[in-house]
């Protein structure tokens, strides 16, 4: 419990420095302690041990229980910047044995796993501070039994294992990841996991308490669900960072200074909303108060799609402005005409993310 006291004050401390979330692109690491509840389940014998539990007045099933333990996990993983995530995953959950009804109970249950994930990040509008997400995960489990002894309270017998099994295991899990502005690419992690596995068979003796005398032996039957509940921290390598901040430059007084209008567009479109006409517009009739002799028209994309894409559509965007500026009044032999695709951003975003103001067009009176 003391580690998830210090992944809870962790937390705390981390609020006043949430960031705004974003889906992550490229590699990342990730780690996380909680508590497990495991739930009860049957436990039953094969007919060798079946046989003796008969014989000595001991129950052939039963159900076994384990105390809230412990729960962490490991994992490695890659975002692909639209929300999807693949990750490996190492867990670890340790439980002490619970007696139950007439039933005594010592010894320790442990589960140790590798697992292959999948998640997707979900954005949720008007609320960037957090990034809610979901996955399942399958893949191998080892289900140890240390010492664990079943003993009955009204007769003289019992059944002990110490045995480690191999299984089949699989996961869903749900949680939210809290973004911290001042360390980029890391973010505080709360999750819920569902963790179960298929029946294992684990080698047994029944005997007696008092001497220790072995009964009969056989094998144990038993499976296990666990609830699980997670703090912990990710970290992501290919996070953007602040722009930089780029200084002013003043034109010489000897020149006239340049003229700049920015107009907008929809995402994968390249056609002019009304604003946009009415910005250009206002271009054009400055370019004659100004006696500009030279109209740049620069088209730009967000850094969603392909480059070969993008750069088609930042000529689309530049072309469908200078139409309008003919359209006003301007002779088209002054206009030129370029596209940058999404290599000149106004705002520095990872790859797949979707900005509103990388999506323009620049009009420089020169």
């Amino acid at each position: 419990m003391q580690t998830v006291k210090l992944f809870i004050a962790a937390g705390l401390v981390a609020l006043p420095a949430i960031a705004r979330a974003q889906p992550v692109t490229g590699l990342y690491i990730g780690a996380g302690a909680g508590v497990n509840f495991t739930e009860e389940g049957s436990v039953l014998s094969n007919r060798p041990l079946a046989s003796a539990a008969r014989a000595n007045n001991l129950p052939t099933t039963g159900t076994g229980g384990f105390e809230t333990g412990f729960a962490g996990v490991v994992s490695a993983g890659w975002g692909f910047g639209n929300g999807l995530r693949v990750e490996i995953e190492g867990n670890a959950r340790r439980s002490e044995t619970a007696g139950r009804n007439t039933i005594n109970g010592s010894g320790i249950g442990s589960i140790y796993g590798v697992m292959g994930n999948v998640f997707y990040d979900i954005s949720i509008p008007g609320v960037p501070w957090v990034m809610p997400y979901i996955g399942v995960g399958a893949g191998y489990a080892w289900r140890n039994m240390d010492a664990v002894r079943v003993t009955s309270r009204t007769q003289n017998a019992g059944f002990v294992t110490s045995d480690t099994v191999g299984v089949f295991a699989y996961q869903a899990i749900a949680g939210v990841a809290f973004p911290i502005s001042t360390v980029p690419g890391l973010s505080v992690t709360a999750e819920y996991r569902y963790f179960s596995t298929e029946d294992a068979y684990f080698d047994a003796r029944a005997f007696r308490p008092g001497n220790g005398a072995t009964i009969g032996a056989g094998q144990l039957k038993s499976g296990s669900t666990n609830h699980s509940a997670l703090l912990g921290l990710r970290y992501a390598f290919n996070a953007p960072r602040p722009a930089a901040v780029v200084p002013v430059v003043v034109a010489p007084p000897a020149q006239s200074p340049a003229r700049t209008y920015l107009v907008f567009f929809d995402w994968d479109r390249a056609d002019l909303t009304d604003r946009a006409r009415q910005i250009i517009a206002d271009a054009a009739q400055n370019a004659r108060t100004v006696s500009s002799t030279r109209i740049e028209v620069s088209g730009h994309a967000d850094r969603t799609g392909t480059a070969v894409y993008n750069q088609r559509l930042s000529v689309r965007r530049g072309e469908a402005v200078a139409a309008e500026l003919v359209r006003r009044g301007i002779a088209r032999n002054e206009i030129t005409v370029q596209g940058f695709g999404f290599d000149r951003p106004l705002v520095p975003t990872a790859m797949g993310v979707r900005e509103p103001q990388n999506r323009r067009v620049e009009i420089v009176l020169r």
